[in-house]
């Protein structure tokens, strides 16, 4: 079911009516279909992504030419090259739909606009850069403190949504495995 902006504001700040048609003066709502690319690597990332509906995923290409998935969106999360839309400078990431999707997105100059017109959206965005970061946090202890197979099963357990929405091999490379090795652990779990 889909998760619209303004009820995922109201989760952490009081937005009003009149409020509402300020927000809807400032993002675009837009449909991908699967696969589609929002970013690609040497762009700017223009705007922030807020899934409604649908999952994303951020990558880059490593070393060995092949796909490192950094992070996740699902229904009512947020995703963006934060370095490259702040100081507007090209991207080494690909944003891109997993399955087909309803994003809305805030670019820069309105992002700043909506911050001015709505000051209680400081707040709300700032709850949500302090959870993004409290989660990277805990994402970069886990890799150092877990094995790789409790690290598998803490993300499967904590996060059943992405075991069904989210292709295998991605999974994977999220987690610094490969394919094949979860394949192992799914079979042994069964």
């Amino acid at each position: 079911m889909p998760i619209s902006i303004v009820d995922h504001f109201r989760k952490f700040v009081t937005i009003s009516d009149d409020d509402i048609e300020i927000i809807n003066k400032y993002i675009k709502r837009n449909a991908f279909k699967k696969k589609e690319e929002l970013l690609r690597n040497g762009q700017i990332c223009k705007s922030l992504y807020f899934v409604e509906q649908g999952c994303l995923r951020m990558f880059y290409i490593n070393s060995k030419s092949t796909e490192q998935i950094t992070q996740f969106a699902i229904d009512g999360w947020w995703l963006a090259d934060f370095f490259s839309f702040m100081d507007k400078k090209e991207s080494d990431y690909f944003i891109q739909t997993i399955e087909a999707s309803i994003v809305v997105s805030i670019d820069y100059q309105s992002f700043e606009s909506l911050l001015v017109e709505i000051p209680q959206l400081e707040r709300y965005f700032r709850i949500i850069m302090q959870k993004n970061l409290a989660a990277s946090q805990l994402r970069t202890k886990y890799l150092y403190e877990m094995s790789k197979e409790e690290f598998y099963y803490h993300f499967t357990n904590s996060f059943p949504d992405f075991v069904q929405r989210v292709p295998q091999y991605m999974i994977a490379s999220y987690l610094g495995l490969s394919p094949e090795y979860v394949s192992e652990l799914r079979k042994k779990n069964k």
